[in-house]
Parts: C-alpha cells; structure tokens; sequence
C-alpha cells in the first residue's frame, strides 16, 4: 500500500498566500515560508537557516539583472520613453490591446525558448511597454483619467507576469520544471521533464487565450 506523503511542507504556500493578500513585507513573507515550510518537513531551526543560506549562495547570479538598471535609466533620460509616445501617437493601429497581445506571444515564445532575461519589468515594461500602452489609450480617449491610465500600465506588468509564468515551464531546463520533478518523484511519481514540458504547452496556450479576453476587454472599454 503507497503510503501518501505528509502535506505539512506545503505550508510555506498558506504563508505566501496569505502574507502577499494582507500586503505584508514580501521579504519577511518569503522568510516566514520558508521556515514554515521547513519546520513541516520536520527540520530544525540550523538546518533551515543553513539551507536559506546555500539557496541564496548558489543562486546568487540572479542579482545580475541588477546592473542592467543604470543603463535603462540613462536610456529613460535620453528620452526612450517620450520616443515610444510620440511613435505610438503617430501610428493609429497601434491600439493597447494590440500592442499588449504583441508583448505577451513575445514574451511567452521567448521564455518558452529560455530567454527570461531579455524582457520584464524593469528591463521592457517600465521604460518602454508601459508607455506605449499609455500614450494608445490617451490618445484613443483623451478623457481618460488617472485610474484607467493607472489601469493600463498595471496591464501592461500583468502581461509581462503571464507571458514569463506561463512561458517558462515549456523550456527543459528552467528551475520550475527541475522543482516539479523532484517534489513528484518525493511522492514516487517518477516523470521526465520533457514529459512536464509538454504538458505546459496547452496551459500556456489558455493563458494566451484567457489574457487576450482580458485584452480585448480592455481595448473595448
């Protein structure tokens, strides 16, 4: 008889959940999943702080991307920004609906490739997407207000969040992948990833769908 594994672990994503609804400290709420998450397992305090700290030691590459800031902040000086407005303003096909539905099979193609990096938030959204996205719906409704300008440019980082979430888990060897193989095989669930790779596939193809609705709407009103 297979003897079910505890769920207790799984507490860590109560945390998250909960933590991130209250909008407390993501640093604090990611801390607290952590240990809660070990302490389920059944490890103690040491070996929890140890485990934190051989995580960030080897994932400590992931700051890089940091660096990029001080080149799109110059970039943002010399006027990127006002450059993507003006194109935007010239061009009338250049809806926001249809400039976000270009942005989002981008980004879902390129993160399905492994290319995670050459798009996000900081690198594309800000200094660039948002901005275009604005200057479409200002110029299709100048009657618009500061909410639904507000509105636009929180769609335009919520594109970006699902062409990256959804995108991803078709490539082989992202962490997401190698973090489902090695909990099922926990549970004696014994798969490849090329296998949980392509099981991606149509969950990234109805995210596709569901956001372009989402999209759509958005362009309607």
């Amino acid at each position: 008889m297979t003897t079910l594994p505890s769920l207790w672990p799984l507490i860590g994503i109560a945390i998250v959940v909960a933590g991130f609804a209250i909008r407390a400290n993501p640093l604090a709420v990611v801390v607290a999943a952590a240990f809660g998450s070990g302490l389920g397992a059944g490890m103690a305090v040491p070996d929890i702080i140890a485990a934190l700290g051989k995580a960030f030691h080897q994932n400590r590459y992931v700051s890089v991307p940091w660096l990029l800031l001080p080149v799109i902040g110059l970039m943002e000086r010399g006027g990127l920004g006002e450059a993507a407005t003006a194109l935007i303003q010239r061009t009338r096909s250049a809806t926001a609906s249809r400039i976000l539905l270009i942005y989002l099979a981008f980004r879902q193609i390129t993160a399905a490739l492994g290319l995670t990096q050459i798009a996000g938030h900081a690198q594309s959204v800000r200094p660039l997407i948002a901005p275009m996205v604005e200057a479409a719906v200002v110029r299709d409704d100048p009657a618009i207000d500061e909410a639904g300008r507000n509105r636009a440019k929180a769609m335009a980082a919520a594109t970006d969040n699902v062409g990256i979430f959804f995108g991803e888990d078709i490539f082989l060897a992202i962490a997401s992948i190698l973090l489902i193989k090695g909990f099922l095989e926990g549970a004696g669930i014994l798969v490849e990833p090329l296998q949980l790779s392509v099981w991606a596939i149509p969950t990234a193809l109805a995210a596709f769908a569901v956001h372009g609705l989402r999209l759509w709407r958005m362009g309607r009103r």
